[in-house]
């Protein structure tokens, strides 16, 4: 919450099938300005028709006479199952004593709070010119695919700043670092309908940011709490980039990079530490993009394992094979000499994404 209207700016899942409270926040956002967001965790009221939107409401109704803001200045969030009209009366009821409790240092429980699968809670922060300060606050461990834009187990990302900030500004700086962090990596392949990104200047410091500064600093920020999301995908044991190079144009490399992140072969793969480099160029294949295949070149944490198309040697592979025994590692596909270069997070997959998701609603 913020003593005064922030300015404020959001990025929305781009799924047709959207939540109620994305809706909401979405239409709200459009003013520029807000006083509160009121997050719930465990039910995504998504697909829950008139009787979401009202629970929706109850909820910003309940917020905002609370804190004496018009109900338009309180945005809603939900994560958690999907078909389940969201119990208002259960937030609403508490309402009065969650205020009571707002304070500077409530972020920790707010982060703890709004988990689902997750199994730690992620924060992210860094210093501005001037000594303003910018916060994020995510959740996210299944159901990660982000694909969020203006003015459209989930994502939820929350970004609080004490900067001077103009609405333009915020919402594209916000754009632009939503679009190398949250939409370049995957944990399973499907975009929830409840993704949301809100970004909330309080301006409290009275410290303006410049674009180039707020960009910088939202890119580090988002880029560490998409990196722990994969870190924590169901299952996962593994996080890899996969960075892919020397093609034609940026948006070329993205597809190839974003196809073989979300490729089931190539994530079974690295949970079984296989260096399986067939796997990793017949995902790259299927991409839409043109490239010569015999020009192909793949390296593991900077061994090469396959030059001009062709495996090097069972050598190179067992040394390949070492580095997926790694946390984490990075993954190059070189494909040409073009100026095109992108890099996508992705996780493994093995037993336990099975486990979590076979039994979620049970």
């Amino acid at each position: 919450m913020a003593d005064q209207p922030a300015v404020v700016a959001g990025m929305f899942t781009r799924n047709l099938v959207r939540a109620a409270p994305v809706d909401i926040a979405m239409q709200r956002v459009q003013s520029g300005r807000a006083r509160a967001v009121v997050a719930n965790s465990g039910c995504a009221n998504a697909c829950t028709g008139e009787a979401g939107w009202k629970a929706a409401l109850d909820t910003t109704r309940a917020v905002a006479e609370a804190i004496g803001a018009p109900e338009d200045e309180v945005l809603p969030a939900s994560t958690g199952v999907i078909g389940a009209v969201l119990p208002a009366h259960r937030i609403v009821e508490r309402v009065p004593e969650l205020t009571a409790r707002l304070s500077p240092k409530g972020y920790l429980d707010f982060a703890q709070a709004i988990c689902t699968t997750d199994r730690w809670p992620k924060l992210s922060q860094r210093k501005l010119a001037g000594g303003a300060t910018l916060l994020g606050i995510g959740k996210g461990a299944g159901m990660i695919h982000p694909d969020v834009g203006p003015p459209h187990a989930t994502m939820l990302v929350f970004l609080f700043t004490d900067a001077v900030l103009d609405p333009g500004e915020a919402n594209e700086a916000l754009a632009a670092s939503c679009d190398v962090t949250f939409n370049a990596c995957t944990v399973d392949g499907d975009t929830s309908t409840n993704d949301t990104v809100l970004l909330l200047s309080s301006g409290a410091s009275q410290r303006r940011a410049s674009r180039d500064e707020l960009t910088a600093a939202l890119t580090e920020v988002c880029g560490e709490l998409a990196r722990s999301m994969v870190a924590d995908g169901e299952g996962s044991t593994h996080v890899a980039e996969i960075r892919v190079r020397g093609l034609s144009t940026r948006d070329a490399a993205r597809a190839v990079a974003r196809t073989v992140a979300t490729s089931m072969l190539v994530k079974t793969a690295l949970f079984g530490k296989d260096a399986n480099w067939g796997r990793l160029l017949a995902a790259a294949g299927r991409a839409g993009v043109p490239f010569d295949p015999a020009e192909a070149q793949i390296l593991v944490g900077g061994i090469p394992i396959v030059q001009n198309g062709a495996p090097i040697g069972a050598e190179a592979e067992r040394k390949a094979n070492e580095v997926l025994a790694r946390d984490t590692y990075v993954i190059e596909l070189v494909l040409g000499s073009g100026p095109g270069d992108f890099s996508y997070l992705t996780s493994d997959l093995g037993h336990g994404y099975v486990d979590v998701n076979a039994g979620y609603r049970s």
